[in-house]
């Protein structure tokens, strides 16, 4: 995805819908390593712990997983790390990178909070599992949600810079728990700032997903 224009990304973003309904085909040896490949050097960028599991249907065939009306499901991702104040925004942040990189390879993908069963993930002595992302080739390419306006989601002081704009519909396109969008963005001219607005279920999670998005789209890093 590194030589995608960001309008490209941004077209990437509002194709990719949540599915949870998958066939049973397969995926390609070749899409498997350009995943794994992705994964461990987001591992060794960020120090998580994120896992990739194929062709096993343990995780998603569970009680839970059926009232998630979750079928098919043979592949996954696991996003572990260490246990910190940032490891939910983390899990989200870079978890996004490999969902977006499996859009562009022709996959579906959801991100599943509760509704499934026990991975097969390693989880380590001060590790915990934040979440986990199905993967595969849906039955169908899911629906578009509503979603709140971009003034409703961020506060700019004066006119708002064309790069903002479009980070703001990268973000308005991320996936969100329950699609609660509680989130803030704000640019006061100088700094560039994003936090969790309100509550909710996996809200530092779904921060995490939408700075990705919004630095994607944008071009403009957060301040750390």
């Amino acid at each position: 995805m590194e030589n995608m224009k960001n309008s490209e990304i941004i077209e990437l973003m509002r194709e990719r819908h949540s599915v949870r309904q998958y066939t049973d085909l397969p995926i390609p040896q070749d899409v498997r390593e350009k995943l794994l490949t992705e994964m461990t050097r987001l591992n060794r960028e960020s120090g998580l712990h994120m896992q990739l599991f194929f062709d096993e249907p343990e995780c998603f065939d569970s009680a839970m997983a059926h009232y998630g009306k979750f079928t098919g499901v043979r592949n996954y991702l696991a996003i572990v790390g260490k246990k910190s104040a940032d490891l939910e925004e983390k899990s989200g942040y870079y978890g996004e990178k490999i969902v977006l990189l499996a859009q562009s390879l022709g996959l579906n993908s959801c991100w599943v909070g509760l509704t499934h069963g026990k991975s097969h993930a390693e989880i380590g002595r001060g590790e915990k599992q934040v979440i986990v992302v199905s993967l595969g080739y849906g039955e169908d390419q899911g629906v578009t949600r509503k979603t709140k306006t971009i003034e409703q989601l961020c506060q700019v002081a004066g006119e708002m810079p064309d790069w903002f704009r479009a980070g703001m519909e990268g973000a308005l396109l991320a996936p969100t728990a329950v699609n609660q969008q509680k989130f803030l963005i704000t640019w006061d001219g100088q700094d560039l700032a994003a936090r969790v607005n309100g509550r909710g279920f996996f809200s530092k999670t779904d921060l995490g997903i939408v700075k990705c998005h919004f630095e994607l789209a944008s071009g403009h890093a957060f301040d750390r």
